[in-house]
């Protein structure tokens, strides 16, 4: 399936909150109907995240086809998911988009950047939680893990990373109770700041 190359110099025209939603509606029908790998909005941000703030060879070098298709679990040989080429050609925009909204703000704003993380209730207070985008999140740094080892490796960014493979489940909690919202919350706001940390190194 040919895919359009992603082009940092793009225009910049973020996603409408009706658009967010769209996107977020048919990822969430997609997971509903049974399809395996379907990410979610939030995993979607956080893996376009990691695409922006990670080295920079890995969007730049890596066809769009090695790592668009995974957004809806990959490409079936019958077209699927995708109902038509308009569908189609209206969901790769959406998400190249959302692509270049995230490294433009990131690069350019970056105070006024917001992560898309769950939101979790519990005892009448709503949590942070960026499960589901630190899982995105990894899912893109496994696309290069070489290009990535450095940074993982780097004896600042690297403690800054641990937030982020806590809560994408790759990583063991020592002293850390996962199930906790509070702590889960502490540990969504620390991944934003890695996020935040790598952009300002790039």
């Amino acid at each position: 399936m040919q895919y359009p190359q992603f082009n940092r110099a793009s225009p910049n025209t973020p996603l409408t909150e009706a658009e967010l939603e769209q996107l977020d509606q048919w990822l969430l029908q997609l997971a509903q109907s049974g399809r395996d790998g379907v990410m979610s909005l939030d995993g979607l941000d956080g893996y376009l995240t990691a695409l922006a703030v990670g080295p920079a060879s890995v969007l730049d070098t890596l066809p769009t086809a090695d790592w668009l298709p995974a957004v809806w679990g990959g490409d079936g040989d019958d077209g699927a998911p995708f109902t038509s080429n308009q569908q189609r050609k209206r969901t790769v925009v959406l998400v190249l988009r959302h692509l270049q909204a995230i490294l433009s703000t990131l690069r350019e704003h970056p105070t006024l950047w917001e992560p898309v993380f769950s939101l979790a209730e519990h005892e009448g207070h709503e949590w942070a939680d960026a499960g589901d985008w630190c899982t995105g999140f990894l899912q893109a740094t496994d696309l290069d893990p070489a290009a990535w080892a450095p940074l993982f490796d780097d004896p600042q960014l690297g403690p800054l990373l641990v937030p982020i493979a806590l809560l994408g489940g790759d990583g063991e909690a020592d002293n850390e109770d996962l199930d906790d919202p509070a702590v889960r919350e502490s540990l969504s706001r620390a991944a934003a700041e890695a996020a935040l940390a790598l952009a300002e190194r790039a």
